[in-house]
């Protein structure tokens, strides 16, 4: 009996271990990977580019997010995850450029900005300290995912007043939910991948920064 209790709670320890490295691996890499987008967002600022056809926007995004999911195992990975990462930096440019561009933008961005950190860094904390499992997120993930999809294709054939400022509030609330399901997928065994953790969550915030930057305009002219 105590053989059984000593294996039970050394498993536990050794995938205790193992959590605490995927997070710790996890959140460094996401800092470095924000750090490099916020670089490459910066040049492409001052070298003035214009946004990419969404095409060439699509396919760069899911060829590198699938490159960076078929090296996760290499170190090939971590490079294709800066390229990734480095990529939508180097996209966010132009779209910050069109919002400082608006009266009032720098605040927009800013404020954009204060809050997407405010929002993962809060709701990071709250699945971090209750170690609550969010697995059941899935299936409103899920679903969330084919009404935003319907939603934005339908922008684009009909002008429906509030249409964009509902798709802005709908992702912000996908993108806040992805947050706490990730997290929850590396505490609780779901994700032991720290790459694909990484690449996660930051698709996630930026998703996040991108909608509020949208919503902040919107409500913006609105005034």
């Amino acid at each position: 009996m105590r053989e059984q209790d000593y294996a039970v709670h050394n498993g536990q320890q050794v995938e205790q271990r193992e959590v605490s490295k995927v997070l710790r691996n996890t959140y460094s890499l996401l800092a470095l990977t924000l750090a490099f987008s916020g670089v490459m967002a910066y040049i492409s600022q001052q070298m003035g580019v214009r946004y990419p056809n969404v095409f060439v926007v699509l396919i760069g995004f899911y060829g590198l997010f699938f490159l960076t999911a078929k090296l996760r195992d290499s170190v090939w990975g971590l490079v294709s995850t800066f390229a990734l990462t480095g990529f939508m930096g180097f996209i966010l440019g132009p779209i910050l450029n069109r919002y400082l561009g608006m009266s009032g933008g720098a605040e927009v961005v800013s404020s954009a900005f204060a809050m997407t950190a405010l929002v993962f860094g809060g709701l990071s904390a709250y699945v971090l300290i209750t170690r609550k499992d969010m697995s059941f997120l899935s299936g409103f993930i899920t679903a969330g995912f084919f009404v935003l999809l319907g939603a934005v294709v339908a922008s684009f054939f009909f002008q429906i007043s509030g249409l964009q400022l509902a798709i802005s509030a709908g992702f912000v609330l996908f993108s806040s939910v992805c947050i706490l399901f990730q997290t929850s997928a590396i505490i609780h065994g779901g994700e032991r991948n720290y790459i694909m953790a990484t690449i996660s969550l930051y698709v996630s915030i930026y998703n996040l920064f991108i909608s509020l930057l949208q919503l902040f305009g919107i409500m913006g002219r609105d005034d």
